[in-house]
């Protein structure tokens, strides 16, 4: 009996480690919503959207707005277990009739949305994190973008899998999915982009300035920029996220 179990246990946890390996391929979309529209987009997503894209195969991971939200933007990140899946999905999910008839109801007084910005992402070697894991606290989430001069990602890279991902858990933050810009995508070749999360923005800052102060930090710093700078002026960006009321993950 005790063998049968696990047997069991062993092939439960083949499919699961299967399953989310499946999923190679991330996109993160921006929605900049029309002036006033921003509510009937959220609501279209919390009663049509996210579940339309589930019933076509798409991953929904997790849904944002900035807290600083004057482009009125909606930020979101599906995966899907290829490119060519990608494709499939999107394909059907537009000449799927329930979306259709919520686009045209949404959308009789006006488009909701004025522009769409799409990029597709790859998981680097050294991300701690595939997804991202369900809290119960609708956690403070900060994206940030690195860009790196040429030929210098790969030392960026490398910083952060051997010094600055310990140092960060070290000083409180939470490290998130790391990604790069997949291949045919300009920024593709010098680009870091990742998330983290914190409790408030006060703990985020209490932690970055701990960081910052740590002298674990400055000597990989200094070692790493010893044949000169690694992020190009004004090279890193960074924008504070909440969660939504319909995403999957708070």
């Amino acid at each position: 009996m005790k063998r049968a179990l696990l047997v069991l246990l062993i092939l439960a946890l083949g499919i699961f480690t299967h399953a989310d390996e499946k999923l190679t391929c991330y996109e993160l979309r921006t929605y900049h919503a029309n002036e006033g529209k921003l509510e009937a987009l959220h609501e279209r997503f919390r009663d049509h959207t996210v579940a339309i894209f589930e019933k076509h195969g798409m991953t929904n991971l997790i849904y944002w707005t900035p807290v600083e939200n004057e482009k009125n933007l909606l930020v979101y990140l599906l995966a899907y277990p290829d490119k060519e899946a990608r494709t499939a999905s999107w394909a059907a999910f537009r000449e799927d009739p329930d979306w259709q008839a919520a686009y045209k109801a949404s959308t009789s007084n006006g488009k909701l949305v004025a522009k769409v910005d799409s990029v597709f992402l790859e998981l680097t070697d050294y991300s701690p994190l595939a997804a991202f894991p369900v809290t119960g606290t609708a956690p403070l989430y900060e994206m940030r973008q690195y860009t790196t001069m040429e030929s210098k990602l790969e030392n960026l890279d490398a910083r952060f899998r051997d010094h600055t991902i310990g140092l960060f858990e070290k000083h409180g933050v939470t490290n998130l999915p790391y990604f790069h810009l997949a291949d045919g995508q300009e920024g593709s070749g010098n680009t870091l982009l990742y998330f983290i999360s914190a409790e408030s923005e006060e703990a985020r800052n209490a932690s970055f300035k701990a960081f910052s102060q740590d002298p674990a930090w400055k000597a990989a710093r200094d070692a790493s920029e010893k044949e000169g700078k690694l992020l190009i002026k004004k090279g890193v960006q960074s924008t504070f996220l909440r969660t939504t009321d319909y995403s999957p993950i708070k």
